[in-house]
């Protein structure tokens, strides 16, 4: 068995190897897997699984079949992935855990239709490994975790097209929630 110090410098070099940079397909195993739960928290942030037919672009980033239903949506300001290897739990060259930092502001509640402000730090560990021929996302399965500005333009939307009054005040009180968090 090599020793965990063997591992992590043979996973440097396989990450730090000349690649062509071509047409190569993000999760591609010669490039670096924290690309992956990078362009997938890119696309959650930007609002991709708050619809069905949109979500289908998360595919190629993860290894589960269908989205759950969530009741709660996270409100983010920004996240970061930790793309320093020392950081990351390496299982093997084809098995790591990427910490990511998300900086929180909140929850919005679907049903109850608030948003309930809890500004924090929270961080997550992403299990990352290689699924055939690229790497996959295999768990968290966390809630979405939406960018302020774009939960903002999908509330506005939402008012748009609301014709029941008492909804679309709603609507407009969460906005203001949203827009006035820390």
């Amino acid at each position: 068995m090599m020793p965990v110090r063997g591992l992590l410098i043979t996973l440097v070099l396989c990450l730090a190897a000349p690649v062509a940079d071509g047409l190569a397909f993000t999760g591609d195993l010669k490039k670096d897997p924290a690309n992956v739960v990078k362009a997938y928290l890119s696309l959650d942030m930007k609002g991709a699984r708050l619809e069905s037919m949109s979500w289908e672009t998360l595919r190629p980033y993860i290894n589960w079949s269908r989205e759950l239903s969530w009741g709660v949506v996270v409100v983010i300001e920004d996240y970061e992935v930790i793309d320093e290897i020392r950081a990351w739990e390496v299982v093997s060259l084809l098995d790591v855990w990427i910490p990511v930092k998300f900086k929180v502001l909140g929850t919005m509640e679907w049903d109850e239709v608030v948003f309930k402000p809890e500004p924090h730090v929270e961080e997550v560990r992403f299990h990352v490994k290689a699924v055939g021929d690229r790497w996959r996302i295999i768990e968290p399965t966390l809630p979405p975790h939406i960018g302020r500005k774009r939960l903002i333009g999908y509330v506005r939307q939402a008012m748009i097209e609301e014709t029941d009054g008492a909804k679309g005040a709603k609507l407009e009180e969460l906005l203001d929630s949203v827009r006035q968090a820390p």
